[in-house]
């Protein structure tokens, strides 16, 4: 019966919501912690998408970055040299981000502000220490 609701649980969220754009908040609420019940496939796809977007050296020294600037928000022109990347590359990590729910943004003029969503780091650390 599990691996049937899982089946269907898949083929609605395949149907209405991409499965890489869930929030890691989403992700949360359809997972039970991994170590009380086997993680169904499309729940351990979901959340192997959203921990992969942690899992890259420049996105965790933006989100440190981000979290450790003044009023925890950051523009992207004040990321570029710190980081040592180009402005499109920071843009695309920033953009992984923010579709992982890590991350929010706002605009203002010509340029994008990112803030630290709150917390979804909590979260993820709240389900790790579960394995």
């Amino acid at each position: 019966m599990a691996y049937d609701i899982d089946i269907r649980q898949y083929r609605w969220q395949s149907m209405n919501v991409p499965v890489a754009l869930l929030p890691i908040r989403e992700l949360r609420s359809c997972c039970a912690p991994i170590t009380r019940e086997p993680i169904g496939p499309a729940n351990a796809e979901s959340l192997a998408r959203s921990l992969k977007a942690l899992a890259d050296p420049a996105r965790l020294r933006i989100i440190s970055m981000v979290a450790a600037h003044e009023g925890n928000e950051a523009c992207v022109c004040e990321l570029t040299e710190p980081l040592g990347l180009s402005q499109p590359t920071v843009s695309h990590h920033l953009k992984v981000l923010v579709e992982a729910g890590y991350l929010s943004r706002s605009k203002r003029g010509t340029w994008a502000y990112y803030r630290l969503t709150a917390g979804a780091l909590d979260e993820v650390a709240q389900l790790l220490a579960t394995v």
